[in-house]
């Protein structure tokens, strides 16, 4: 039998039941390597993950358990906390449902729950769906503002990993416009500070970070805007001076290429795009999601329900394989 008494507990929901999630969740454990760096536990419905396992020929034992401690963890096996949530006769895939929307918000809540009483050491999870969470009356639109709320945590910072390159964002979901008017040199201090400590906490010693751009070639010292002089440079040098090891504004079109290639440990990108392009063009399908500034890490497929193709058996799960991989990795560092 396998030794698993050092690997970290990965608490796992399956996401919103009418999407991809259980089919992904199924298809990663079936990967003998996850079992080789961690201990996953799933939240979710035994009906669902029977149900899917049919559909898309993947068979493995489900062990319903009560807490982590007795989960068997063995190759083969899903150690799951059955919520028995969902009515099956009722269960559709690939459409919008208040049950599935509110299914979700539970499976989430038991995972912190579990977390927070120290039962597993991080949180992974795979895609839930707006417009079900919003049809199911939960009184939060997503994973950020639920983990926010059941932690009292203030504006929790995504980084997303791919290969060796990292991006945060300064900025997410807001119009370019809107964006732009939120690039102040305070919020560059802040952001980089806070950039530096969650580094930290992953176990990346004297982190080294650079500053994207926002005009083309930064702006040419003027030529093409103003703000790197005004705002961005300003907040490099306040952070500097709290010891930040930060470069730029480095012009966008070079610095996610040089941070992948280990110029830097990490970027921060301004705005929504800017970064999520560059990662998904480096591999689409390997990005992974961490969210920092919570009591415990979070890690995240970066893909939605995909309801046109749930239940065909024909979802890619190397997003969900590379996240729990994320998970193992970093969770160790993360809980020092």
């Amino acid at each position: 039998m396998e030794n698993t008494e050092n690997k970290s507990i990965i608490v796992i929901p399956i996401g919103d039941p009418a999407g991809i999630g259980p089919e992904i969740v199924i298809k990663s454990l079936a990967e003998k390597e996850i079992y080789e760096i961690c201990k996953p536990i799933v939240v979710g419905d035994r009906d669902v993950l029977e149900k899917i396992m049919d559909a898309v020929d993947v068979h493995l034992e489900v062990n319903v358990v009560n807490k982590s401690s007795q989960g068997n963890y063995q190759f083969g096996t899903i150690d799951l906390i059955n919520l028995d949530n969902i009515d099956i006769e009722k269960y559709e895939m690939g459409i919008v449902s208040g049950m599935c929307g509110q299914a979700s918000y539970e499976y989430i809540q038991k995972a912190i729950q579990m977390v927070q009483d120290g039962e597993a050491g991080s949180i992974c999870t795979p895609p839930i769906n707006k417009e079900s969470l919003q049809a199911g009356k939960v009184p939060h639109i997503d994973h950020t503002a639920m983990l926010s709320a059941f932690t009292n945590s203030e504006d929790p910072m995504t980084m997303f990993e791919v290969n060796d390159l990292r991006i945060f964002f300064l900025t997410r979901h807001l119009s370019l416009k809107d964006a732009i008017g939120e690039m102040t040199k305070e919020r560059v201090h802040t952001y980089l500070n806070r950039c530096k400590g969650a580094l930290e906490l992953l176990g990346i010693e004297s982190p080294k970070l650079a500053l994207a751009g926002l005009n083309p070639h930064s702006g040419e010292g003027g030529l093409f805007g103003r703000e790197e002089i005004d705002e961005l440079v300003p907040g490099i040098e306040a952070a500097r001076q709290d010891g930040v090891d930060v470069t730029g504004p480095v012009p966008a079109d070079s610095v996610f290429h040089q941070a992948l290639h280990g110029k830097y440990d990490a970027v921060l990108s301004l705005y929504h795009d800017q970064g999520h392009i560059a990662a998904k063009m480096a591999d689409f399908e390997r990005t992974v999601s961490l969210t920092n500034g919570l009591p415990f890490l979070r890690t995240s497929v970066d893909h939605g329900t995909a309801f046109d193709i749930a239940g065909k058996g024909i979802a890619s799960s190397v997003s969900m394989v590379e996240a729990i991989k994320a998970a193992a990795k970093y969770t160790p560092y993360f809980n020092k």
